[in-house]
């Protein structure tokens, strides 16, 4: 009985380690925010959001692993004049989309709108080209968090003024050599509430996104996930405590490669113990769970 109550323990202990949130990146938790996280197809290519404690400021920063080792972030070339936040890689790493407020034309300086941009490249050593506007889906309502499907299908952010909704989840299908007309998704995954920062998986298999303070959330903005069968859209499901916190969690990445998920968190993990020196104080307020956008990561296997 005693042999088999510790089986059992074991792998409850087992599956709580698979389970663990961690930090993620640890050479940017100097950082003052950090927000949005994307990972090349080999992994040695990331992309970040870097922005000012208040948000006044977001830039795209990139980071290279050399070695095993993760360098500082250096600065992209397109970025640093307007607000550029939410990176993420096409599947064959060729296109970064990314969202900005920067205007139509090089030479003007006014901001507009947030849109999707996009920078492509022929290879992983080439140089990006010039930031493209999307201009077949963006719309005068702002878009973000462009997510793309291994068969070009665009998954995104929109507000719609035009309809009178917060912010839902939507989506256009390539066809071929354009995309068609945006498509709110269904009620299997959008509320009346607020549903955003959608990553749709390569085969377009399954979807994990943000809701807002839903009845079964945990206080604060929750990642959720559907799943695709035959075509529909399953209902969405909380991905529950062992990786939801009750603050803020948010940007949802995945890397099919090393079952990994990544994503940022205002999660407040500050000790509750007295303070009793100026270096204790320095210790705990600049931890990395302080209630500051990070990014985190935790072992995932989608459909299990």
């Amino acid at each position: 009985m005693k042999k088999h109550l510790v089986i059992f323990l074991f792998f409850i202990l087992a599956d709580q380690m698979l389970a663990q949130v961690n930090p993620a990146l640890e050479i940017i938790a100097d950082l003052p925010k950090v927000r949005d996280f994307t990972l090349g197809p080999d992994g040695t290519e990331a992309y970040i959001s870097i922005q000012s404690p208040m948000e006044e400021i977001s830039v795209i920063g990139k980071l290279k692993k050399e070695n095993g080792v993760w360098l500082k972030p250096e600065l992209v070339d397109f970025t640093g004049s307007f607000f550029d936040l939410e990176p993420m890689f096409s599947p064959d790493g060729l296109r970064l989309y990314f969202v900005s407020n920067r205007p139509l034309k090089e030479n003007e300086s006014s901001k507009k709108d947030f849109d999707i941009w996009y920078v492509e490249r022929e290879n992983s050593a080439s140089a990006w080209s010039k930031p493209v506007n999307l201009e077949s889906v963006n719309t005068p309502d702002d878009e973000f968090y462009p997510s793309q499907a291994r068969n070009k299908n665009l998954y995104f952010t929109r507000e719609s003024k035009k309809a009178g909704t917060k912010d839902d989840i939507w989506f256009c299908e390539w066809k071929k050599s354009a995309y068609g007309k945006a498509v709110v998704l269904s009620d299997s995954i959008n509320s009346s509430g607020y549903e955003f920062n959608a990553f749709i998986s390569p085969d377009e298999s399954f979807l994990i996104y943000t809701a807002y303070t839903r009845k079964e959330g945990k206080g604060s903005g929750d990642l959720y996930i559907s799943y695709k069968k035959d075509g529909v859209w399953g209902q969405a499901k909380n991905l529950g405590g062992e990786i939801n916190s009750n603050q803020m969690d948010y940007c949802p990445f995945f890397d099919p490669q090393t079952n990994t998920l990544y994503f940022t968190s205002k999660r407040n993990e500050l000790p509750e113990l007295q303070i009793k020196s100026y270096e204790d104080l320095l210790k705990i307020v600049n931890g990395y769970s302080n209630g500051s956008s990070r990014i985190y990561e935790v072992r995932f296997e989608p459909g299990k």
